[in-house]
């Protein structure tokens, strides 16, 4: 089932303070939301554990992007 959007609103939000360029915020949330959901079916985890990990995952994206490590 998908999120509503005041949720959606709020995990953008917090992506945009971990290196997410604004206006692409709302649409990784909507797709970061999406793939937290299959990674909970698929691997048997709740939401929420899917969901930190790969906020985590791209946390290391961006700082790694800072500190001039993008190909």
């Amino acid at each position: 089932m998908p999120r509503n959007d005041p949720e959606l609103q709020e995990l953008a939000t917090a992506l945009v303070t971990m290196g997410c360029p604004e206006p692409k915020s709302l649409e990784m949330a909507s797709q970061l939301d999406k793939r937290a959901r299959q990674l909970a079916e698929q691997k048997g985890r709740s939401y929420e554990e899917a969901l930190g990990h790969l906020i985590g995952l791209m946390r290391q994206g961006w700082a790694a992007k800072e500190r001039g490590l993008d190909a």
